[in-house]
């Protein structure tokens, strides 16, 4: 299989091209998917006028290859964003709703996870919801309160929802295909300051399967758990700490429902302390759920109390400067493992 260096952004737009070309009941719907020329006017459509393909141009192109009927630009409607998605998906489509900022769910909520979450199970397992909620999570884009946050743990804990956070361009293709392949809905959560992050990313089809995490450092002496954009945090602290003698294992679940819990137990029990990095709260998060998870199955493991390296329980600050210091970092992450080396 040829490889090629692709952006984020990119890998993200050739999974969703590659699956609309390989199966035509795959659609796409959501605000400024085009970008910037949505609506019906007539001249835009007979002069096949496309713009920047969403705010920050994930989508660019999808429309001029496969036009207005399976690029459903809308207006700023989540709620009936999500009920066409579910309903569309319910009568044998394949959805990829498209929220743009992931921050703005509440709205729709409902039809999420009081509807399509619960589809399979209210109907005696007969009906399929093959749907996926695709939107930007995330700090560090001075975005503001409302722009900024990783909701990705509000997701997750709904039974019926899968939810993808991919660190990397290639987790990101892999990932994407298989949640638009997989036949119950999944949230795809995708951080903003990644889209122009490169890796190589294979230029056919693939896919990678949920529940299966990632190693992005092997190491002896402390687990580190991390998602998203904290995982590049979290590998720059590895590489840092590895100059110094601590040899730091770095897990990235890549999906949070289903969790590889199986994964982070086997790191926890050969090193025998842990960091959590999260990004999703400082209260009842991800973090929270993974350290819960070691207490109940792996506390004769550890050599250390766990480590959890969070935000403030504040709303994201809108000042670069604030904003910088609110987010977790590499420097944050290196010292709570010479926390748990040195206790």
């Amino acid at each position: 299989m040829s490889t090629s260096k692709k952006t984020y952004r990119e890998a993200v737009k050739e999974a969703l091209a590659q699956e609309m070309r390989r199966d035509p009941a795959v659609v796409q719907i959501g605000e400024d998917l085009r970008g910037g020329h949505a609506g019906t006017n007539p001249d835009l459509e007979e002069k096949k006028i496309e713009a920047f393909g969403g705010v920050l141009g994930v989508t660019k192109g999808l429309w001029g290859e496969f036009g207005s009927d399976r690029v459903i630009d809308t207006p700023i409607t989540e709620s009936a964003i999500v009920g066409m998605a579910a309903g569309a998906a319910l009568t044998g489509l394949r959805p990829v709703a498209e929220l743009m900022f992931m921050d703005f769910f509440g709205v729709c909520y409902d039809a999420l996870y009081n509807q399509a979450a619960k589809f399979r199970y209210m109907f005696g397992g007969k009906a399929r919801t093959p749907l996926v909620l695709r939107g930007m999570i995330g700090a560090g884009f001075s975005a503001a309160a409302q722009h900024s946050q990783s909701p990705y743990h509000v997701f997750a804990s709904v039974p019926g929802l899968k939810v993808v956070v991919p660190s990397n361009a290639h987790d990101a293709k892999g990932l994407l295909i298989q949640a638009v392949r997989d036949d119950d809905p999944v949230v795809f959560c995708e951080h903003k300051t990644l889209y122009d992050t490169t890796d190589e990313v294979p230029d056919e089809p693939y896919t990678i399967p949920f529940g299966v995490a990632n190693y992005t450092r092997q190491g002896t002496d402390v687990t580190v758990v991390a998602l998203s954009a904290m995982v590049n945090a979290a590998n720059e602290a590895a590489d840092k700490l590895a100059a110094e003698g601590i040899s730091v294992e770095v897990v990235d679940p890549r999906t949070v429902s289903p969790l590889d819990e199986e994964g982070i137990l086997e790191s926890v029990a050969a090193t025998g302390r842990v960091v959590i990095v999260d990004e999703s709260a400082a209260r009842c998060g991800f973090g929270h759920d993974v350290a819960a998870l070691i207490a109940a199955k792996a506390l004769d493991s550890l050599r250390a109390p766990v480590e959890l390296v969070t935000p403030p329980h504040t709303p994201v600050p809108f000042s670069p400067v604030l904003e910088k210091a609110w987010l977790p970092d590499a420097a944050r992450i290196e010292t709570a493992v010479r926390k748990l080396v040195t206790a």
